[in-house]
């Protein structure tokens, strides 16, 4: 059994599983295993339907319902209908990027800038609206990040960097802010400070929560998902190409939600505690050993 399946069943709570991402991919080595249970919110109930739909005939069993992590009051009532759930595993794993192009922000229903909102702000307040108290002891929680949250890393170096200041935007105008740090729009830093909110995250969570398991990972540069639905179509396919092809640097989608898996299953980080993980660029190219 590959460390990355479960070998035993489990109740998995999985956000951002649209087919065609690394969520999915992980959705397919949980439910893979009969009587485990896989929770499939999306932002909308027709989305995640569809989901698992696409994962029927798998032993497991997926369940369809509805989250808009772009919403507070939709947040709200998603974890309602989990009163009395037992969760072994929470993944947090949805996201987006806006385009690189775009010049005006973009806002979540309660008024935050989207990529962060839905990003960091969405998963927190899952976790802090009661998913954080249906965990087992020694349950886990595992937070997709990325690379880019750190300005030394080979993306994080590129463009814009990521930096949230000393919260200036927040402190002064709260959610109205277009950036953490008081600074005007700019779409490439969003998605890299949401990154980096993730990770901070992490840190906190496990802090606050030392009878938990709270790690993040970069699953490394995986173009050809929805998380880079916003961008130019030809560019992102010819930088799929590129990448992950001629010069080996990206991964496979198919590797990255067994990374995701990985770090949601393996006995390798049964004792591992507000940890981010992350392969050399191109480690898809080593299969599931790169994963340890």
């Amino acid at each position: 059994v590959s460390s990355a399946t479960p070998s035993s069943s489990q109740t998995i709570l999985l956000t951002g599983a649209t087919p065609g991402g690394i969520g999915f991919e992980a959705a397919k080595r949980f439910l893979s295993v009969p009587g485990t249970t896989v929770i499939l919110p999306a932002r909308t109930l027709a989305k995640s339907t569809s989901t698992v739909a696409a994962l029927e005939g798998l032993p497991g069993k997926a369940i369809a319902a509805e989250c808009d992590l772009g919403s507070l009051a939709s947040i709200a009532a998603f974890v309602a209908t989990l009163k009395g759930t037992q969760l072994d595993t929470v993944c947090l794993n949805a996201g987006l990027a806006p385009s690189i192009s775009q010049k005006t922000v973009s806002r979540t229903a309660d008024g935050f800038e989207e990529t962060v909102g839905v990003n960091h702000f969405g998963h927190f307040a899952l976790m802090e609206y009661g998913v954080k108290g249906m965990l087992k002891k020694g349950g886990r929680v595992v937070i997709t990040a990325s690379g880019v949250h750190d300005p030394d890393s080979p993306g994080g170096k590129q463009g814009s960097l990521a930096t949230l200041g000393e919260l200036e935007g927040l402190e002064t105008l709260g959610r109205s802010c277009e950036m953490i740090n008081g600074g005007p729009y700019d779409p490439d830093k969003a998605y890299k400070d949401s990154k980096l909110c993730n990770v901070f995250f992490t840190r906190e969570l496990q802090r606050r929560c030392p009878e938990l398991s709270v790690n993040c990972f970069t699953p490394g540069l995986i173009v050809g998902t929805g998380l880079f639905r916003n961008q130019n179509k030809v560019f992102t396919k010819v930088f799929d190409v590129t990448a992950t092809n001629l010069l080996k640097v990206g991964e496979s989608v198919e590797w990255g939600g067994g990374a995701l898996a990985y770090m949601a299953l393996s006995p390798d980080l049964e004792s591992s505690r507000g940890n981010y993980y992350g392969a050399k660029p191109g480690a898809s190219k080593d299969g599931e050993a790169a994963f340890g």
